[in-house]
């Protein structure tokens, strides 16, 4: 596949792009930097280097005169380069330092607080459907996702098992991030059957045998990796009980469906429902980041079990979007976002399909997934 004209935006200031492997950070940068210098840690001899002695970094930089723009690659593998980097972007204002990384944990741990104020917080996420077009697939989509390094493999099915494998199993095992990675492994499937529902923490031990706290550090881990993320509850000026428990989402679909084990008593149309879901949110997300940072994703959930599976909500947008794996549309398929609307009737309720027309019924839109989604551009 030839290169993607991606959404996001180039920035002149210094700035983190943080986004899973896979997902198109270092070809975007280098599309957009050509002339910049580059240093990429998972360089095994860079990674010793720079890592031992971090002021190489300032020497490099002060030996490159006309440099404009310096980029390190997977900044997390030796977060202590911070330092070095905020004390040139005090000396050298004229240089821009732009630094990718795959894990938020070491940062964190790092401060990545240490440049507040000096760089911005920019996300890459998979593909969206806009940015491919006429390549788009929502078949292949669902089953193999939208990572780029998956969709530009000339066998997705095996790049996927091998992402899966090499990333989401060796990854955690190599940064240490837990001794039993059986247990781990257990935990990846168990925790698939809580994509696009309410996370239930006990529920998903007790499947995989495992102690509570345990299971929330392996979550954790995902989180930090930015492999999945949880949506909470929207809650402003509620005029009924909501529910407590966030929803849970892996990154992207094709993870999802790698992940999740397929049963006897499994239900196609219900796993592909499940993976329809996390690809929209993953295309809100995408969306949010790209066009409209000042928007929050949710969704609403209701103690008497009335729920809309997403809420974005900002300055000048309020939308209430319910997802079903269908090609028709019942009056059951409305009623949560009929009741959304009786407490909110500023939202705009749209119901996403897998039909062809684009309706409304009852002031509420109803569209086609496909359709939605090439409109988030």
């Amino acid at each position: 596949m030839e290169l993607i004209r991606r959404f996001l935006k180039p920035e002149k200031q210094s700035f983190f792009l943080l986004g899973p492997r896979g997902t198109g950070k270092s070809t975007f940068i280098r599309a957009s930097y050509p002339d910049a210098l580059y240093l990429d840690l998972l360089l095994p001899d860079l990674f010793r280097s720079y890592s031992a002695k971090p002021e190489r970094l300032k020497e490099l930089v002060h030996a490159s005169k006309g440099v404009r723009t310096v980029v390190v690659d997977e900044i997390q593998k030796a977060p202590q380069l911070l330092e070095v980097i905020h004390s040139l972007i005090e000396e050298k204002k004229g240089i821009q330092f732009i630094m990718t990384g795959s894990s938020a944990r070491k940062l964190r741990k790092a401060g990545v607080n240490l440049l507040a104020g000096r760089a911005y917080m920019r996300h890459m996420h998979p593909f969206m459907a806009a940015e491919l077009m006429a390549d788009f697939d929502l078949a292949r989509a669902l089953q193999f996702g939208m990572i780029p390094v998956i969709m530009n493999s000339d066998d997705s099915a095996s790049a996927l098992q091998a992402y899966v494998d090499l990333y989401l199993r060796e990854e955690v095992q190599m940064e240490g991030l837990t001794r039993n990675i059986g247990s781990f492994s257990r935990f990846l499937e168990a925790v698939s059957f809580s994509h696009g529902a309410m996370l239930n923490i006990s529920n998903v031990a007790r499947e995989c045998e495992i102690e509570r706290k345990v299971v929330e550090g392996y979550i954790t881990i995902l989180e930090d990796l930015l492999l999945a993320y949880r949506l909470p509850v929207f809650a402003k000026r509620a005029k009924r009980a909501t529910a407590s428990h966030p929803k849970f989402y892996l990154f992207d679909p094709g993870i999802y469906s790698a992940l999740r084990p397929a049963g006897p008593l499994d239900k196609p149309e219900e796993m592909q429902g499940a993976a329809l879901e996390g690809l929209i949110a993953q295309h809100l997300r995408a969306w949010i980041d790209y066009r409209v940072p000042d928007c929050q994703l949710s969704y609403w959930r209701t103690m008497a079990g009335s729920e809309v599976d997403f809420i974005v909500y900002g300055k000048k947008t309020f939308w209430a979007i319910e997802v079903k794996n269908s090609a028709s549309v019942h009056p059951q398929d409305l009623r949560a976002l009929k009741s959304f609307g009786q407490d909110y009737p500023e939202a705009t309720r749209m119901l996403l399909y897998r039909g062809k027309e684009k309706l409304l019924r009852d002031g509420i839109r109803i569209e086609p997934c496909r359709d939605f989604l090439f409109e988030l551009a």
